[in-house]
């Protein structure tokens, strides 16, 4: 439960706060998680000075909605914005806000992508439209003026967060998101990172070749990197240059390095192997790896851009940095890419945080928390109250190592966007400690149940076993006292209507 502050706190006993949230990449990513293939050194660096958490879930595994639930403390179904599509209500209550008026400045810098501006939620904001560009991005500013900036997106992102550190009232702590478009498709990495994981062979996941037996909705989708994955578009195999506004963006120099190694290395070596089937698949899935794990490669670098900023401005000492994903990913996993489906990559995302004194360094914590649960949470450590109609309850008595100060209550998820554009059908459901439990409906209508400590990969629908019928009664009542506690009418009338 988030404190109750009487009387907020004077600016010198206030954190600064940074979050640092990047775009679809996966915590199975990171060295930091396991990783023994990824650069990641200054993330690993967060993870050694601060608490890595294991079990951050998501409430709703897509971007925008992701953003929303961060930004409000609630569910889609609460704060309105439940897919892609829609347009965020910048006018309802904001953490950005409450931070303001517990004494906070406020900024966005970089990717916002909520289908509105951010309009007075911010004190300042610098965002890029829809989903922005990995060279030479525009970006947009309070006032209204748009502008191209030439270069790398998250170097560009660096640069005005910085900026804006420089220029900001030193009178007041800060509340600072740095949203990275990294490592969202289509991965284009920086140019000094093209080739950077050529001589790596990644190995193929054991459920790679997944065939979904059991599992009608994944056996539905249209996200596997076999079928879905492009080869012009997303592995840059003969690329014209002519046709993708991505490519039209960039200047003499960036086509250049690009047509160099794309075209004379990546698509020779293409059209010399000529794969097909599984062979094919599988050529596809280590482009997709090298690509995407040198898209990262910025990624990281730049958060130690950041990080070294706050060691020079003598900053680290009173800022909380937090570096979050907006939801896991999948590498290849089932087969797949992108992200929905309430299966474990893309259910959990990285979630570091470093804030010396009060949270131990090197620590890690197992315990199920979701990223409605950040906003309340900031708050509670800014010493501001906590709105009563916030659905996230605050960990931060697990960051300061009070391992019973937030039960391990089941994470409620709710996914909406159907059918476009992976054809992933609209599910809710509830994570345990143990279990995962999945209610499809619309086309499909049926459970899926999952024992996550046996079964990892979720090979295995245990929903209509006769030995499971206890365990799915009772993860049954608890799935129906969620959509009652968040007030999801819709999936409350499905169960009703079972």
């Amino acid at each position: 439960m988030g404190s109750k502050t009487k009387a907020t706190p004077q600016p010198s006993d206030q954190p600064n706060i940074i979050v640092i949230i990047s775009d679809d990449h996966a915590y199975q990513a990171i060295g930091a998680y396991g990783n023994k293939i990824a650069h990641t050194p200054n993330i690993d660096r967060l993870a050694k000075e601060g608490a890595l958490l294991t079990n951050q879930l998501v409430t709703n595994s897509i971007c925008g909605p992701s953003r929303a639930c961060f930004l409000t403390g609630k569910y889609s179904h609460i704060n309105g914005y439940k897919a892609n599509d829609g347009k965020f209500n910048v006018d309802q209550q904001l953490l950005p806000r409450l931070l303001s008026s517990a004494g906070y400045q406020t900024a966005w810098i970089g990717k916002w992508h909520l289908g509105t501006l951010p309009g007075k939620a911010f004190d300042h904001w610098e965002i890029m439209p829809d989903q922005g560009f990995y060279y030479n991005p525009d970006f947009i500013n309070k006032n209204n003026d748009t502008t191209r900036t030439e270069g790398y997106v998250t170097n560009i992102i660096t640069d005005k967060a910085t900026q804006w550190l420089n220029s900001r009232d030193k009178s007041k702590p800060f509340f600072l998101v740095v949203g990275e478009k990294a490592t969202h498709r289509e991965w284009l990495p920086d140019i000094q990172d093209l080739g950077a994981y050529d001589d790596i062979d990644f190995p193929l996941p054991a459920t790679f070749f997944d065939e979904y037996e059991g599992r009608p909705a994944a056996k539905q989708q249209y996200m596997t990197i076999a079928k879905a994955m492009e080869l012009d578009r997303d592995l840059k195999v003969n690329v014209d240059f002519n046709n993708f506004n991505l490519y039209k963006r960039m200047n003499p120099t960036q086509r250049k390095a690009f047509a160099d190694y794309y075209q004379q290395k990546v698509t020779k070596d293409f059209e010399q192997k000529k794969p097909s089937g599984k062979a094919l698949a599988t050529w596809k899935y280590q482009r997709y790896m090298k690509d995407y794990y040198a898209t990262a490669n910025s990624l990281d670098r730049n958060i130690g851009e950041i990080l070294n900023y706050l060691d020079k401005a003598a900053l680290s000492k009173n800022t909380i940095v937090i570096y979050a994903s907006d939801q896991g990913f999948y590498l290849g996993e089932h087969g797949w890419f992108d992200k929905r489906f309430m299966y474990e990559e893309s259910l959990k995302t990285p979630f570091i945080v470093r804030y010396p004194g009060k949270v131990k360094a090197g620590s890690t914590i197992n315990n199920i928390v979701a990223n409605i649960d950040w906003a309340p949470t900031l708050l509670d450590i800014a010493g501001a109250k906590v709105p009563a109609d916030i659905q996230g309850k605050s960990f931060w008595p697990l960051l300061k190592g009070n391992k019973t100060g937030k039960p391990d209550k089941p994470v409620y998820y709710h996914y909406y966007e159907y059918p476009g554009p992976h054809l992933v059908n609209p599910h809710f459901g509830i994570r345990t400690n143990q279990y995962t439990l999945i209610r499809f409906y619309g086309k499909l209508n049926y459970w899926e149940l999952y024992d996550v400590k046996k079964d990892p990969g979720e090979l295995k629908n245990l929903a209509d076993l006769k030995e499971y019928a206890l365990v799915m009664a009772d993860l049954k009542k608890k799935l129906n006292s969620a959509t009652h506690e968040y007030k999801d009418e819709e999936a409350e009338q499905i169960i009703k209507n079972l």
